[in-house]
């Protein structure tokens, strides 16, 4: 269930981004429409509440060499004053 409302919240920031740009469409016709864009602010919103309901994901250790790295340093360092 917590998955299917984290697909919600991110079905609710796609149709906000697309009203959003009906809004830009309209105010490039010179016929700007703003319930574009008050509909956009909410669908975005409502898309944000239920998205932050997902857990952060867990570390990919992508640049776990370079932090090594640049830790090294402050480690021999520390170790040297002791």
């Amino acid at each position: 269930m917590e998955e299917f409302i984290i697909r919600v919240g991110t079905f609710f920031i796609v149709i906000g981004v697309g009203i959003f740009i009906l809004f830009i469409a309209s105010d490039a016709a010179h016929q700007t429409d703003f319930d574009f864009l008050f509909w956009s602010i909410i669908a975005i919103a409502i898309g944000m509440l239920l998205r932050r309901r997902k857990p952060p994901p867990p570390p990919s250790g992508r640049f776990s060499t370079l932090r090594k790295w640049r830790e090294g340093p402050k480690k021999n360092k520390k170790e040297e004053k002791k």
